[in-house]
């Protein structure tokens, strides 16, 4: 049989949790056996009459259930229940079986009478089933239907309907949990796939903010003093190009939310005044306008949302001039942050946006609206030839603490 629950075990902690989709069945089974036994000892007390070594039957009945109740806790979980529990249980039903048709009268055995164990034999099914599968449940069925053949003596309509209702519940239960098993483990691997995508995309960022801005400042200002420096120029143009083309074939495809960790060890929920990380970036250049009251939020969203704005404002030096003019305005609206940087330059076809994210060119895609992405806001741009350009970023405020009256 093959131990398939190590792997669903593994994809249930993927997945963010101890929660696994067999517990729940093995919970039910675990129920299902004790019902079963009860049932088996209250038919029998019913039916007693029909056998001839009443003792006997009673002491098989009566370790029957003390197994059964015994072995609740081994039954409840797969981490508790192995192979030998398993084919313990269904040695034990196999010789109640069995021990029916040398204590049962031999005219009631003839017509068929029920077994000892009775439906509590379909508790053993089950378990082969949770455990491995539909292999092991077929298995386990083929062995107590054999049983129920020799009891009876012959294979008639009656003991054939129960072998068969049998099989089809062990088996149906066996392949409902290989489902799921198969599908936790696709899902284990969809999470690690957008896990590293994810960070993918936050060093994307980080290479776009430090390296590649670098890089671009070099190759601007050496061009322009030219000699030597126009060589330097050049190597820190080719380097760019090649960096930006790496970052963009390791990307995957944009992913929802995801928490990015921050190199200083700041609670990432505690509040914080998003004008106090804006108010460095005005310059003779950047006019800033923003309420006289606190905006806040929390500690990331608001450094996330500032990095965003630098990032709009650094385009701006780029495609406009270092002599452009910007504006930067804050709203704290009552469901979100709002900040919307604008320039007076050419402007350009959104449609371009598209084209630069291709080429490797990840200014928009990565600092500015993967930023917002993550935070679970948005990024618009409006530009139009010869209009300026209008970057808006939204942040929905999260559940921040209250400051305190008088602080």
């Amino acid at each position: 049989m093959e131990d398939t629950g190590g792997r669903a075990k593994v994809a249930a902690v993927a997945v963010g949790g101890s929660f696994s989709v067999e517990q729940p069945l093995w919970i039910a089974i675990s129920a299902f056996r004790v019902l079963t036994v009860l049932y088996a000892v209250g038919r029998y007390a019913q039916h007693e009459e029909h056998y001839t070594n009443q003792p006997g039957a009673w002491i098989y009945m009566a370790v029957l259930t003390a197994w059964t109740l015994g072995t609740i806790r081994v039954f409840w979980s797969k981490q508790h229940c192995g192979r030998r529990w398993l084919i313990a249980d269904l040695a034990l039903v196999v010789v109640g079986i069995l021990l029916t048709r040398a204590f049962d009268a031999p005219h009631w055995v003839h017509d068929g009478d029920v077994t000892l164990p009775t439906i509590r034999a379909a508790g053993s099914v089950l378990g082969f089933a949770a455990f491995g599968g539909w292999l092991p449940a077929a298995f386990a069925g083929v062995v107590v239907g054999v049983a129920n053949i020799a009891e009876a003596g012959k294979l008639d309509s009656s003991n054939l309907h129960n072998i068969v209702l049998l099989l089809l519940a062990g088996v149906a239960i066996g392949f409902v949990i290989d489902l799921a098993r198969k599908s936790e483990e696709t899902l284990a691997r969809a999470l690690e796939i957008q896990a590293a995508t994810r960070e993918r995309e936050r060093l994307a960022r980080d290479i776009h903010d430090g390296v590649l801005q670098v890089l671009t400042l070099v190759k601007r200002r050496g061009t322009e003093l030219g000699g030597e420096a126009a060589e330097i120029a050049g190597l820190a143009g080719e380097q760019e190009v090649a960096l930006r083309r790496l970052i963009a074939s390791g990307l995957g495809p944009a992913t929802p939310a995801a928490t990015r960790a921050e190199p200083v060890a700041v609670d990432p929920n505690a509040p914080h005044d998003v004008r106090t990380l804006l108010a460095p970036l005005a310059d003779p250049q950047v006019s800033l306008a923003q309420p006289g009251t606190a905006v806040l939020l929390p500690n990331r969203a608001a450094t996330e949302l500032a990095a965003a704005v630098g990032a709009a404002l650094d385009n701006v030096r780029r495609h406009v001039g270092e002599q452009a003019q910007a504006w930067i305005l804050v709203e704290d609206e009552p469901d979100a942050v709002v900040v919307s940087v604008r320039d007076e330059g050419p402007g350009f076809d959104p449609a371009r946006l598209a084209e630069a994210e291709r080429e490797g060119r990840l200014g928009v895609s990565q600092s500015i609206r993967g930023r917002l992405r993550d935070l679970g806001g948005s990024a618009e741009i409006f530009s139009a030839a010869g209009q300026g350009t209008e970057v808006e970023l939204r942040v929905p405020k999260q559940q921040v603490p209250k400051q305190r009256e008088g602080k």
